[in-house]
């Protein structure tokens, strides 16, 4: 799904050492990628040097928007979505991983995740077409329902298997993934501190200079405003955020979000704002920021709290909003 997420990296001071001390010399990569930008911060010298690193880093993301891509007409993904019924497409390695990753997050919610919802998007206007400033009928609705359904998806090993008007969306997972798939050359570079960021997903390692944590806002969620609600010091950690409040239309003075419920076909009615979900992995908290912003407050802390996951709820009440976070959220931030 196409997103717009409410994270905010703070302010980093550029911090210089009187001596050419690397390991105290914040350096900052960046440029642009899907539609949005990244940025690379690290202490330490790349082991092949800042070129190279450069070079491999737009040369990952580059790959990750030629397989995962719905807006490139000559990605992997967008081949598989035009194939005719029966075609078996041969995935990428990396994009296999995803699709894996995708199925996961689709049984484990029951359907409140599934990337066979990209029919649904585009017709609410939040995908490759034109906007659209007024619900669509019900009966369009219910046809693009009935294209819907990530169970009809058929993974053989890396063949995949098109049963016939199915559109797969990744939007709600590429782009974590994208930040670890650069998160792990920085590793294979010899840095030990970094912090990734590619379109608001986020993903650290050790520290900032002199042993300073990253920290990292979530916004409040209001929109046209640049406001914090929370701060987070995330270290050896990914932080993906998923709300209402910057990708929506309104029409006859009902606001409708970009998230679309997969088990409706509508999008999602309920109080929730904003939901931050911190995990190891960049690819699994964006996924699940976008399942716990489907099912809600309610459904989604019962959920989080089940599987043990750090999350932090926003949710609008007529006095304004209430901060809800899980006990694995907690236990981070106050561990930090």
């Amino acid at each position: 799904m196409t997103r717009i997420l409410s994270l905010l990296v703070l302010s980093l001071t550029l911090m210089l050492c009187a001596c050419d001390d690397s390991k105290n010399r914040l350096s900052v990569l960046s440029g642009p990628t899907m539609g949005t930008t990244w940025s690379v911060k690290y202490t330490g010298e790349p082991e092949e040097g800042v070129e190279a690193l450069k070079v491999d880093i737009e040369a990952a993301l580059e790959q990750v928007n030629a397989e995962m891509s719905t807006y490139r007409q000559d990605s992997v993904l967008s081949g598989f979505n035009q194939a005719e019924a029966g075609t078996v497409v041969t995935l990428p390695e990396d994009m296999t991983r995803v699709m894996k990753a995708a199925f996961s997050l689709s049984e484990m919610t029951g359907g409140a995740y599934d990337v066979t919802v990209g029919p649904l998007v585009n017709l609410w206007g939040f995908g490759p077409d034109p906007d659209r400033f007024e619900p669509p009928q019900s009966e369009a609705i219910e046809v693009a329902r009935s294209r819907v359904g990530w169970q009809s998806l058929l993974l053989n090993g890396r063949d995949l298997l098109q049963p016939g008007d199915r559109y797969v969306d990744l939007s709600s997972i590429a782009k974590g993934f994208a930040v670890d798939k650069v998160a792990e050359l920085l590793d294979q570079q010899g840095l030990s501190s970094w912090l990734v960021e590619v379109g608001g997903e986020l993903r650290a390692r050790g520290t900032k200079p002199y042993g300073k944590p990253w920290r990292i806002a979530v916004e409040r969620p209001i929109p046209g405003v640049r406001e914090v609600e929370q701060v987070v010091a995330l270290k050896d950690m990914a932080v993906a955020t998923s709300g209402d409040y910057r990708n929506f239309f309104e029409s006859d003075g009902k606001l409708y979000s970009h998230t679309i419920d997969p088990r409706t076909g509508y999008p999602v009615q309920h109080k929730l704002a904003s939901v931050s979900v911190l995990h190891e992995s960049a690819m699994m908290a964006d996924g699940l920021a976008t399942a716990m912003t489907v099912l809600g407050p309610k459904e989604g802390m019962a959920f989080a709290k089940s599987h043990e996951l750090a999350v932090f709820f926003i949710v609008r009440t007529d006095n304004g909003v209430k901060e809800l976070s899980t006990p694995a959220f907690d236990a981070i931030v106050e561990d930090k």
